[in-house]
């Protein structure tokens, strides 16, 4: 669905943005919006290492 937007779409996007929300919140919420993506991949990670972990540890118990 996204993959058909293309580069023009993406600008009306911005422009309706900025008309909505104004020049001064769009920086605040394009920093919440990327905190919010850095905390979901981090907490991703974790849940990754910790499945990683624990397959590692079911292996040494099964040899």
């Amino acid at each position: 669905m996204l993959s058909n937007i293309g580069i023009p779409g993406l600008i009306l996007i911005l422009i309706i943005a900025l008309i909505v929300f104004g020049p001064k919140k769009l920086p605040e919420i394009g920093s919440a919006f990327g905190k919010t993506l850095s905390e979901f991949k981090r907490t991703t990670a974790s849940i990754i290492d910790d499945e990683d972990e624990n397959l590692v540890a079911s292996k040494k118990e099964n040899s």
